[in-house]
């Protein structure tokens, strides 16, 4: 699948209510994918498709297993999404619970190829390395999707070889395996506030 076609599964979210620039971020961006879409927004150069990200990253940008504002996450090829994904940390709530920025991940109501922001993301890895997440699906911020396999975020800095200490752990290795205590987890940690998804707003017709 080439980087212009979809990279995710066919769940999505957006927010645009309190926060500034969420439903023009959705009305700007129609038919792009996750690739394109990353590069726009951060700068970083990296080839291939969103599954391929991590791996080409190396020895140019920094890579960690913590989220920041800016950092591209990285989620692994798997059954649902065979090319991967991509999408930009837009906020950090806590250790376990960020909101993205992202293109091409659909969901009920929500069009394929276009950007969703704001969107709730969860860590349910069993070590908290965010080697695992689920997504918000569709408009409901307390409502998530299926665990997906990431590797963890990309950084939009050089390279500082921080990564070859980690040498032999699940994120760098390629290993996916998810705790079954953690594959039922659909809610925020207790500590993320649950606020309810609007619509991007539409423009009233003038006479």
């Amino acid at each position: 699948m080439r980087t212009a076609t979809h990279h995710g599964s066919r769940h999505a979210a957006s927010r645009s209510s309190r926060r500034s620039g969420a439903s023009a971020g959705y009305a700007s961006y129609g038919g792009i994918s996750c690739v394109p879409y990353a590069r726009m927004v951060t700068g970083m150069q990296i080839s291939g498709n969103g599954g391929r990200w991590w791996y080409n990253a190396a020895g140019s940008y920094d890579r960690g297993n913590r989220p920041e504002a800016g950092s591209v996450l990285a989620f692994a090829s798997s059954g649902g999404m065979r090319s991967g994904h991509v999408a930009v940390v837009s906020k950090v709530h806590g250790p376990r619970h960020i909101e993205i920025d992202h293109a091409n991940w659909g969901g009920p109501g929500i069009r394929r190829g276009t950007v969703m922001r704001n969107v709730d993301v969860i860590d349910v890895s069993e070590r908290n390395d965010w080697t695992a997440v689920r997504v918000q699906v569709g408009w409901d911020a307390g409502n998530f999707g299926r665990s997906y396999p990431t590797y963890g975020f990309i950084h939009n800095r050089p390279d500082r070889g921080m990564m070859a200490s980690m040498a032999g752990s699940p994120m760098i290795a390629g290993a996916r395996t998810v705790s079954a205590r953690y594959e039922q987890v659909a809610e925020l940690p207790r500590t993320a506030p649950t606020r309810p998804a609007t619509r991007p707003a539409t423009r009233r017709a003038t006479r």
